[in-house]
């Protein structure tokens, strides 16, 4: 198999790969043309689909396609000229070649998040992060396999562990070096920030929005797991409940990124800021290993909205 972080510009490449998604558009010159994006476990890339004639046999997006195309460049990344497309059959592909996968111990990165659960002191707030950990089946059964994102960061298995931990080692950082810092809060909220996308987004392959993914987003699935776990431990003070809560719907930090409230305790700050440090950091990491630099530079990030380069000298 050829995996799409091998290509490169110029290449013919036939092989089977996941339609991840797939869009038909109309050109400037009222042409219909196919837009898909491709997917293996080195990544995603971008496909177009210019002429649909009997070459193109019929499929949908999540089905494993056999595809013959040609590899171009357009702006700065790999994107694949189709000329054939059929579907896979059984047996022409291995489930796993399509499913990205961080390149760290998934165990050994949940046994070293589960170890900041010991040094919380505060019991309602060790017992709350329990209940929802091995409380709830589905985050006990798909946390540790579970990406962070449908695409933008940390979108692979194991993906969430690695975000979670990342986020809760920055916010252990910096709890000791600033007065009012409540560290079991912030350690609390750092391990459940992000919980709710084991319900947000589907398993691997899909690993697309579910209905509630949709309609409510982790956050407020994030709240209705703080609700329902503080409901079964006895005497759980409402005002911390609250300050939980806050650290959930304020962890994007801005309005226009889904947060309802703007942070407004030191935890939920420091929790915001680890998170978007993280995952942008991140997504710089992987244009990097995307291998598409010139020279220094890697080419302009539409997300990130920079030229991004390289550090050599």
């Amino acid at each position: 198999m050829r995996y799409l972080n091998e290509l490169r510009e110029g290449e013919n490449i036939i092989g089977h790969y996941l339609c991840k998604s797939r869009q038909s558009l109309k050109s400037r010159n009222g042409k219909t043309y196919l837009s898909l994006k491709l997917q293996d476990k080195t990544g995603m890339v971008d496909a177009k689909v210019w002429t649909l004639n009997n070459d193109i046999k019929s499929f949908e997006e999540n089905d494993f396609i056999k595809i013959d195309g040609t590899v171009t460049i357009f702006n700065n990344e790999i994107q694949l000229n189709i000329k054939r497309i059929r579907r896979s059959e059984e047996g022409e592909y291995d489930p796993m070649d399509y499913i990205p996968c961080t390149d760290k111990n998934i165990d050994e990165m949940y046994d070293r998040l589960m170890g900041y659960l010991k040094t919380i002191k505060d019991p309602y707030l060790k017992k709350l992060v329990e209940e929802i950990y091995f409380g709830d089946k589905d985050i006990a059964k798909g946390f540790k396999s579970h990406s962070a994102a449908k695409n933008i960061h940390h979108s692979y298995m194991g993906g969430l562990v690695e975000h979670t931990l990342s986020v809760v080692e920055i916010c252990d950082f910096m709890a000791g070096r600033y007065k009012y810092v409540n560290r079991d809060i912030l350690i609390a909220s750092a391990m459940i920030h992000d919980v709710g996308k084991v319900k947000e987004i589907s398993d691997f392959p899909v690993n697309d929005y579910t209905d509630d993914g949709e309609l409510l987003g982790h956050l407020m699935i994030g709240v209705d797991l703080i609700n329902d776990a503080a409901a079964k431990i006895e005497g759980f003070p409402a005002r911390l409940k609250s300050l939980m809560k806050h650290c959930m719907i304020a962890h994007h930090g801005e309005y226009e990124y889904g947060s309802p409230k703007l942070p407004k305790t030191m935890e939920a700050f420091i929790l915001h800021c680890a998170d978007n440090m993280d995952a942008k950091t991140k997504v710089i990491e992987e244009a990097l290993d995307a291998g598409n630099a010139q020279g220094n530079w890697v080419g302009y990030h539409k997300m990130l909205q920079r030229n991004l380069s390289k550090s050599d000298f």
